[in-house]
């Protein structure tokens, strides 16, 4: 794809803005359905692996992580359109946007060192399934502390609202700054933005980044995240009340 432009065409670079937005958000809307569909595999694993079929739970974990690697991909375009959409600016020589992409693309590619091996969605699919057979204990090659590490994490980088206190997962209406990752109640978060005047840091100790309306957003990811924090919240709670009945077994 190329465009040629001169510098001042408002129209044009308009159009190329709006083109930019709607690709981001149709590329996190496919972010969102490859997360929905590693959730309903996992959910199938589960069955599968109290049915002992275990080849078919392979299977299925090796579908995974084929959708891992598309979603880090989607991510990665997902950046590079934010990066080329931010910084880029019109001007007489012809642009072409496809080698533009294809080199943002090659320097995050080559800038993450993240496998799919690796990836935290994954490691919640074993353990779902250990967990089957195995509950409460550590997977092979783990010990106990890793446990309540992996069991606990999430894709939340806060878990409360820094202006309203509030958890996460009890927010109405919850927001992510696009550019800090940070969530927030959406209507406390642009009454905070309007009283700086534009000049809003994020309000998060020790976050540098600026925040503007437009890119303080409810993602296609972020309820889904939050779905799952409760999920895992829940479990938790099930787990501690299922140990706290054990300990009272032992004592008596």
């Amino acid at each position: 794809m190329a465009y040629t432009s001169a510098p001042g065409n408002n129209a044009a670079y308009g159009r190329i803005k709006s083109a930019a937005s709607t690709l981001f958000s149709d590329n996190q809307s496919l972010i969102s359905e490859i997360r929905k569909s590693m959730i309903m595999m996992k959910e199938i694993a589960v069955d599968m692996e109290r049915d002992n079929e275990s080849e078919m739970v392979k299977e299925l974990e090796a579908g995974v992580i084929q959708l891992l690697e598309a979603s880090d991909q989607c991510t990665h375009l997902s950046t590079a359109i934010q990066s080329l959409s931010g910084e880029y600016q019109p001007g007489p020589e012809l642009t072409d946007f496809g080698k533009l992409f294809e080199d943002e693309i090659g320097r995050l590619t080559a800038g993450s060192s993240s496998l799919p091996q690796n990836h935290p969605w994954l490691r919640q699919f074993r353990e779902a399934i250990w967990n089957v057979h195995h509950p409460g204990q550590p997977m092979p090659g783990e010990e106990q502390e890793d446990i309540v590490m992996t069991s606990t994490q999430c894709n939340l980088l806060n878990v409360t609202c820094p202006l309203s206190g509030k958890p996460v997962i009890e927010l109405a209406d919850p927001v992510r700054s696009m550019d800090c990752k940070h969530i927030y109640e959406k209507k406390v978060i642009m009454q905070y933005i309007r009283s700086k005047n534009s000049r809003s840091q994020c309000p998060v100790a020790g976050c540098p980044k600026m925040l503007r309306p437009d890119r303080v957003v409810c993602d296609p990811l972020l309820l889904i995240e939050i779905d799952e924090m409760r999920s895992m919240n829940k479990e938790s709670t099930r787990r501690d009340v299922i140990e706290d009945f054990t300990e009272l077994d032992e004592e008596d």
